[in-house]
């Protein structure tokens, strides 16, 4: 009975050996088998408007005039092939205005280097068409150039520029007095169209010329009220931009490979994306280091709004992954993972990303700067820590530029 028994626990000892080992080779593959797939996604979502700055000016006194002697100056930011647009009324009139020749008051030589001194030549003096210019009574004409009046000679106009904030400061005097069309200017507008690296967003600002007005513009030459024009123009100006292609990093560890904030760039490649969108160097860097099981790279050319690329990544559990790509209308930033993710994770990340600084060129108002990479520039350089960019510029939302989803 007793070697029944001893029988009995061994061969019950042995089945049970047996499973565990067949149990322990299935978890290795099952182990080796739960590698997995995704696939992140990056959209550009910001909406472009017509302008990157625009705003007002006005006298001092009451009413807010420009009177014969007086002079009002504005400063705005501008890259090269950007211009500037101004309008105000020539107060002596029915239904004049000054304003320049379309696009605008250009800025930049055709080597690029800024213009300075007096433009005066390039302000002009045009009929609304809207009122008849003796009587005052309503008609209905296109726009034109009123003739046989020399605008530069009412109004002269004296540019001033800031080569390392890349600003110009445009100063308006009034010199009518004393002449045959002595007038004072009403309060006025201005506008700096936007560029997308190939043309501007809005070549023709305020009116077109040899067309009948629009009711912005009228109210400005009628009587010198700027508000329908003003709420226009705050409506259709912002910061836009567009993403370069981004890369991703899959991971161990709980440190971002790509960058430490408060820390500053370490060299391995993060300035290249932040300055110019160039992700090859950082790429390479990356795939050298011990804790880094895989690089890859979402598109291959600028992301313009309204556009996506995405890639595929490999990982396995307990990996986490890391992203960067530019803010292309920047000296030097770039968008990135402020929170840790995990490669598994799926669905809409957007949250987890922020707009950095990487500290290594000095700012200057994005998408109007003379040293970006979007007008063929190169930041001055600085030597500052990777920061979070703050709000010293009007900057959209996060979630109002970039999404990103992975799947």
């Amino acid at each position: 009975m007793k070697k029944i028994f001893f029988k009995s626990i061994a061969f019950a000892a042995a089945a049970i050996a047996t499973f565990t080992l067949s149990s322990c080779d299935d978890s290795d593959n099952n182990m080796m088998d739960m590698s997995f797939q995704r696939t992140i996604t990056f959209e550009n979502v910001v909406a472009p408007k017509d302008f990157v700055q625009s705003g007002s000016f006005q006298g001092t006194g009451n009413p807010p005039i420009i009177l014969p002697g007086q002079s009002v100056s504005i400063t705005f930011s501008a890259g090269k092939t950007q211009a500037l647009m101004f309008a105000t009324m020539y107060g002596a009139s029915k239904d004049w205005f000054f304003a320049s020749q379309q696009p605008g008051i250009k800025l930049f030589d055709g080597n690029g280097i800024a213009i300075t001194g007096d433009v005066s030549s390039s302000v002009l003096l045009w009929d609304n068409g809207t009122k008849d210019n003796m009587t005052g009574q309503a008609e209905s004409k296109p726009i034109m150039q009123v003739p046989n009046v020399n605008a530069s000679q009412l109004m002269k106009l004296n540019l001033a520029y800031n080569n390392v904030t890349s600003e110009f400061t445009l100063t308006i005097t009034n010199t009518s007095g004393g002449t045959a069309n002595e007038t004072p200017f009403s309060p006025g507008v201005w506008a700096v169209s936007n560029y997308n690296g190939s043309q501007l967003l809005n070549s023709t600002p305020f009116f077109m010329p040899n067309t009948l007005s629009n009711p912005e513009i009228t109210d400005i030459a009628q009587m010198g009220n700027i508000t329908k024009m003003m709420t226009k123009l705050t409506a259709n100006t912002g910061i836009m931009t567009g993403l370069s292609p981004a890369l991703v990093v899959v991971y161990r560890g709980d440190k971002n490979p790509i960058y430490e904030l408060g820390k500053a760039d370490t060299g391995m490649g993060l300035k290249e994306i932040a300055q110019a969108g160039n992700v090859t160097k950082l790429q390479n860097s990356l795939k050298a280091l011990p804790n880094v099981k895989g690089v890859y790279v979402a598109g291959s050319a600028p992301v313009a709004p309204g556009n996506k690329v995405m890639t595929n990544f490999k990982a396995d559990p307990g990996d986490k992954i890391a992203y960067a790509t530019m803010f292309g209308f920047s000296n030097d930033w770039f968008y990135a993972n402020e929170q840790m993710i995990e490669a598994n994770s799926k669905g809409d990340i957007t949250s987890k990303t922020t707009l950095f600084d990487s500290g290594t060129g000095v700012d200057q108002y994005p998408g109007a700067g003379n040293r970006q990479a979007l007008f063929g520039g190169t930041p001055q350089s600085e030597n500052m820590v990777i920061s979070k960019v703050g709000s010293f510029y009007p900057v959209p939302p996060v979630q109002n530029v970039i999404k990103v989803t992975v799947n």
